[in-house]
C-alpha cells in the first residue's frame, strides 16, 4: 500500500528522488555527452512515472519525456506536468545549472511545484519559500543556447547586465536567491520548461507572467509556451514597457 502523502510532500520528494537518480547515473563515469543526457531523460521519467501512477493514479501528466494524451489529461482537474530533466546539456557536460521540475496544475495554474537543483543538493518547493529581497544584483539570467530579441534592449532600458544560464529551474531560482532580478525568455520553451519554476516563484512573491503582461496558463491543448518574465514585482513594470518597446520599434 502506498504511504499517504499530500501533493506537496509528493513533489518534494519526487523531485529530491529524482534528482538523485540522476546524480548516480552521472557518477558512474560510464556514459557522456548524448548518451548520458538521454539515459538521464529516460530513467528519471520512467521513474517518475511510476512513482505518479502509484500515487496519483487518477490524476493527469503531462512531460517533455513521454507521449502526450491530450484528450485524457484535458479531461483531468489535477494534472502533473514535469520535465525529469531541465538542462540537459548542462547535466551532460558536468554543469550545475541543471534541474527536475514537478508540477500540479489545477484550473490552469501550478497549485504545487517543485524544482530540484540535484548538484546543490538544494529543493524549492511551494510550501516553505520566499524570494530574497534587499540590494538588486543588477543581473538579468537569459538562455545560453536562445537569448531573447529583445534582451540587450530591455536590458539597457533598466540598467542591468545580462548573464547566461542553463535550466529555466536554474534561472527562476536564481531570481529567488536574489542572485537576479529578473529571467527574461522568448522562443523555444514548452509548458513542462516554466511550470514548476513558475509555481515556486509565484509561492515566493515574484511577478510571474508572459512577456506581454499576460497571465500564464498551463494544461492547455497546445503545450508551446515561448516567452516568460519571472522578476522582482518592484520592476516588473518597468521590463514589460521596455519589451513593448522594443517589440513596437522592430515591427
Amino acid at each position: 500500500m502506498s504511504l499517504k502523502l499530500d501533493d506537496v510532500t509528493l513533489a518534494q520528494r519526487i523531485a529530491a528522488g529524482a534528482g538523485a537518480i540522476l546524480k548516480g547515473i552521472r557518477s558512474g563515469g560510464l556514459l557522456r555527452g548524448h548518451d548520458l543526457g538521454a539515459a538521464g531523460d529516460e530513467l528519471a521519467q520512467r521513474w517518475i512515472a511510476s512513482v505518479l501512477a502509484n500515487h496519483r493514479p487518477d490524476d493527469g501528466m503531462l512531460s517533455e519525456e513521454a507521449p502526450d494524451e491530450v484528450e485524457e489529461r484535458l479531461s483531468k482537474d489535477r494534472v502533473w506536468i514535469i520535465d525529469p530533466l531541465d538542462g540537459t546539456r548542462e547535466f551532460s557536460t558536468g554543469r550545475l545549472d541543471w534541474a527536475v521540475h514537478i508540477s500540479l496544475v489545477e484550473n490552469g495554474l501550478p497549485v504545487v511545484a517543485a524544482v530540484a537543483m540535484p548538484d546543490l543538493n538544494r529543493v524549492w518547493h511551494t510550501a516553505n519559500v520566499q524570494a530574497v529581497t534587499g540590494p538588486y544584483s543588477n543581473k538579468i539570467v537569459i538562455s545560453r543556447t536562445r537569448p531573447p530579441a529583445c534582451a540587450e534592449y530591455v536590458a539597457e532600458a533598466v540598467g542591468r547586465e545580462l548573464h547566461p544560464m542553463g535550466s529555466a529551474g536554474a534561472k527562476g531560482m536564481s531570481v529567488l536567491l536574489g542572485d537576479a532580478d529578473a529571467y527574461i525568455h522568448s522562443g523555444g520553451q514548452y509548458e513542462w520548461d516554466s511550470c514548476a519554476p513558475v509555481g515556486v516563484a509565484l509561492a515566493a512573491g515574484l511577478h510571474c507572467s508572459r512577456l506581454d503582461g499576460s497571465p500564464l496558463v498551463y494544461n492547455q491543448e497546445d503545450t508551446y509556451l515561448p516567452d516568460l518574465l519571472i522578476c522582482r514585482k518592484e520592476i516588473a513594470g518597468d521590463i514589460l514597457k521596455a519589451v513593448t518597446e522594443f517589440e513596437a520599434k522592430n515591427k
